[in-house]
């Protein structure tokens, strides 16, 4: 047996204090680093004003996960750029990755930036929550098994106003003419426009290939009113909608202009922010308290993405890549703040989910500037199963 004297257990007891005070600490600290998450979504150029949208709702979800305790203890921090565009929005998601030490990659409107994202998501073996782009590309040919999609693909927008022009008789034999945005989401919503045109017996007369700078459509308007169709399809984006709406007005045109009063026809959306579900007031009113107006689409998916990303670590313990791929791949379901929970599809990572056609308020029946939008009834209906209107396996090439 060896014996200690007092002096020598006195020391060694003084050194383990040392060590507690030093070392221990430490490793607590370890346990309570903030998770940080690398955000990239366009602020400038004609998606900025969405991109805009999407980081107040980004925000908003940031501070209320980290006021409730945060993920597993600690709290989360993004880290939120400009995407600006692919190049550039690759460029800052490997630093995000590489240098700034984030976990996960969230966020994106423009599908081309997306791509890019993807593939550097894929290059780290890191989670790509791929949040606002809908070219089904993305979720097709280009998928991979470390992204996730949220926002509905461009298949589904086309189902979903297609479901409204068949009801109304505005299909079969009817004459089409399409705007296209010249990049990668509006070549590919004007391919799933082409399918449904086939399928239901409609005519497309005339397509044009617009590129995203362009802000006259005025050349582009005397060919549609030359040509005469039964409806015309707009396949743009961002603010570039918006132009076009109101230019067509001034065309005297029986078409849309933004505004009450000027926009008619059919539309497609993911989500508004009239929607009759208690969950998704709350959020409502939520939101406008904090930024005085009400919420886009893009404010709420980015809200709804980073809820089911803290899900998902809290449930897994962990922000291990593998782990929460995993529980996403088990199709769990999510609150979406909409009547029917969401859930990712196993195959090809796209969020299962309800849309929503919807037509435009009578002239004078808007409440104010925000109210001028009337949704149909969810699609797919109640009895249907969320992935009706969805590519089904033989239509989508994704394979991982």
């Amino acid at each position: 047996m060896i014996r200690y004297s007092r002096r020598t257990l006195l020391k060694a007891s003084a050194a383990f204090a040392g060590a507690a005070t030093i070392g221990f600490p430490s490793i607590v600290s370890g346990q309570t680093d903030k998770i940080k998450i690398g955000h990239l979504t366009p602020l400038t150029g004609f998606l900025g004003a969405l991109g805009a949208y999407a980081t107040l709702g980004m925000r908003m979800a940031e501070e209320e996960i980290n006021q409730s305790g945060g993920v597993m203890g600690r709290q989360i921090e993004v880290m939120s750029e400009d995407s600006v565009n692919p190049a550039t929005a690759a460029t800052k998601a490997q630093r995000m990755l590489e240098q700034d030490g984030a976990t996960v990659l969230m966020g994106e409107i423009n599908s081309a930036s997306a791509l890019t994202i993807m593939q550097v998501a894929a290059r780290n073996k890191k989670l790509f929550m791929q949040i606002g782009a809908r070219s089904d590309a993305l979720r097709g040919k280009n998928c991979n098994r470390y992204t996730f999609h949220v926002d509905i693909p461009n298949t589904v927008m086309v189902n979903a106003v297609g479901k409204a022009l068949l009801r109304d008789n505005m299909v079969k034999d009817k004459k089409f003419y399409t705007l296209t945005a010249d990049y990668i989401f509006g070549h590919d919503l004007l391919g799933a426009a082409k399918r449904f045109f086939s399928a239901n017996q409609g005519n497309l007369i005339g397509d044009e290939l617009i590129a995203t700078d362009v802000t006259d459509f005025s050349p582009y308007l005397l060919k549609v009113r030359q040509a005469k169709p039964d409806v015309v399809c707009s396949n743009l984006a961002g603010n570039q909608v918006t132009t076009l709406i109101k230019q067509y007005a001034e065309f005297a045109a029986d078409a849309w202009a933004a505004g009450d009063g000027n926009l008619s026809g059919t539309w497609p959306t993911v989500w508004y922010h009239t929607l009759e579900v208690p969950a998704s007031k709350t959020f409502v009113a939520n939101f406008i308290k904090k930024n005085g107006k009400p919420p886009e689409n893009h404010a709420w998916i980015e809200y709804v993405t980073f809820k089911m990303m803290a899900q998902a670590m809290n449930e897994t313990k962990s922000t291990d890549t593998d782990k929460l791929i995993e529980y996403f791949e088990k199709e769990t379901e999510f609150d979406i703040l909409k009547a029917r929970k969401g859930h990712f599809r196993a195959w090809d990572h796209q969020l299962m989910q309800e849309a929503y056609p919807f037509s435009v308020r009578p002239k004078g029946e808007a409440k104010d500037k925000w109210d001028f939008i009337a949704l149909g009834t969810a699609v797919p209906g109640a009895g249907d199963p969320l992935g009706s209107l969805a590519p089904t396996r033989e239509q989508n090439p994704c394979s991982m």
